[in-house]
C-alpha cells in the first residue's frame, strides 16, 4: 500500500549522496511507490494543539550532480502523513527537543515516526551506551576535573570527549602525565559547568571503529568499519577514517542480544551501535549512518529492511 512518507532532515542541497544514509532512505521509499514530502527545522508548528508542517514533494535520483526536484512548501497537517522519517543531525539542542515533542504530538494523532520522538529526547548517544555496562570499557561521566583526573591516573590511556558531539568533533586522547589535560578537562566541562566523558582508551581501535546497524532489534550481518589513518587516533568517516566492511563477531551479536530488547522497547527501529574491540562505546539513534557503504560493499539493502519494518508495524496496528 502506497504511504505518505515525510523526512525530516538538514538541507538536501547540501548532502553527500554516496554517504548519506537518509538519501538512500529516500530512494527506497521512492522504489517502493511511497510519496515522499521533505522538510527542514524551520518547517514544524503547532496550530489549535495539532501538529503541523511545511511540506515540499520530493523526487530524488541517484545522480551525483542533480539528486532532487522539490515542489512547492505548503502548510499541512501532519496527521495527514503516514510516516515522518525523523532524521535531523546533532546536536540535541533545544530546537531539537522542541521539533520532538511536536512529533510527538503528530504521533499521538496516528503518524508513524521512526525513531520515536520520546527516545530522541531520552537517548544520549553517549549516556545511554551506559545503560548497559557489561558491554562497556570502565567509564566516567562528571564535570568534577579532580574526578575526571583521578580517572585518568587510575586508567592512564583514556579517551575523553563532549557529551554532545557528533562526527569526532571535540575528543581528545590523553595520559596520566599529559600536560595538557587540565587545559583538555577545562574546554570539555567549561570549567566544571558541564558534563565530560572519560574512558579507558581502546588499543582495538586500530582494527576500526565498528558501526554496527540495527534495524527492529535485528543487526545487519555486516558492520563497517572505520579505520583510523596516519597517526590519527579517531576513526570517523568524517575524522578521515576508511571505512572497511566486516562481518560482525560473535561478541558483537552478543552486544546486540543484550540491548536489542531495550531498543524494541523504546520504538528505535533504525539504530547505530558503535563498537571498539570488545566494547560498546555509542549507541547512535537521531541519524544513523553507513547505509550507503555497507550496501556498495555486500549488495545489500539495508533501507528496504528498514522499510520492511515499518510497513509491516503499521499493518499490525490497523484495526
Amino acid at each position: 500500500m502506497p504511504l505518505a512518507v515525510a523526512v525530516l532532515m538538514d538541507p538536501i542541497r547540501a548532502i553527500k549522496t554516496a554517504k548519506d544514509s537518509t538519501f538512500a532512505m529516500l530512494l527506497e521509499a521512492q522504489r517502493r511507490g511511497h510519496r515522499v514530502l521533505y522538510m527542514e527545522q524551520g518547517d514544524l508548528a503547532v496550530r489549535e494543539g495539532r501538529a503541523w508542517a511545511r511540506l515540499a514533494s520530493l523526487q530524488v535520483r541517484d545522480d551525483p550532480r542533480e539528486w532532487f526536484d522539490l515542489g512547492k512548501p505548503e502548510w499541512r497537517p501532519l496527521a495527514e502523513v503516514d510516516v515522518v522519517l525523523a532524521r535531523k543531525d546533532p546536536p540535541v539542542d533545544n530546537q531539537f527537543v522542541y521539533d520532538s515533542m511536536i512529533l510527538e504530538q503528530a504521533e499521538l494523532e496516528g503518524v508513524r515516526v521512526v525513531n520515536r520522538p520520546q527516545a530522541l529526547r531520552d537517548c544520549n548517544e553517549k549516556l545511554y551506551a551506559l545503560s548497559f555496562p557489561e558491554c562497556c570499557a570502565p567509564t566516567l561521566v562528571a564535570r568534577s576535573s579532580s574526578a575526571l583526573r583521578e580517572f585518568v591516573a587510575e586508567h592512564d590511556q583514556v579517551v575523553l570527549k563532549p557529551l554532545d558531539g557528533m562526527g569526532g568533533r571535540g575528543i581528545f586522547r590523553s595520559h596520566y602525565g599529559d600536560p595538557n589535560l587540565n587545559s583538555i578537562l577545562e574546554t570539555l566541562t567549561l570549567d566544571g559547568r558541564r558534563l565530560a566523558i572519560a574512558q579507558r582508551f581502546i588499543p582495538e581501535i586500530s582494527a576500526g571503529d565498528k558501526r554496527i546497524l540495527v534495524i527492529d532489534g535485528e543487526a545487519v550481518p555486516y558492520a563497517l568499519a572505520r579505520i583510523p589513518q596516519g597517526d590519527e587516533f579517531r576513526g570517523n568517516l568524517a575524522a578521515g577514517g576508511r571505512g572497511e566492511g566486516v562481518p560482525l563477531s560473535d561478541r558483537d551479536r552478543w552486544i546486540v542480544d543484550q540491548v536489542a530488547p531495550d531498543l524494541r522497547r523504546r520504538g528505535l527501529v533504525f539504530v547505530g551501535l558503535d563498537v571498539i574491540g570488545d566494547y560498546l562505546t555509542e549507541i547512535n539513534v537521531t541519524s544513523p549512518t553507513c547505509i550507503r557503504e555497507l550496501d556498495a560493499q555486500f549488495g545489500l539493502t539495508i533501507a528496504g529492511q528498514m522499510f520492511d519494518a515499518i510497513e509491516k508495524s503499521l499493518e499490525t496496528s490497523l484495526p
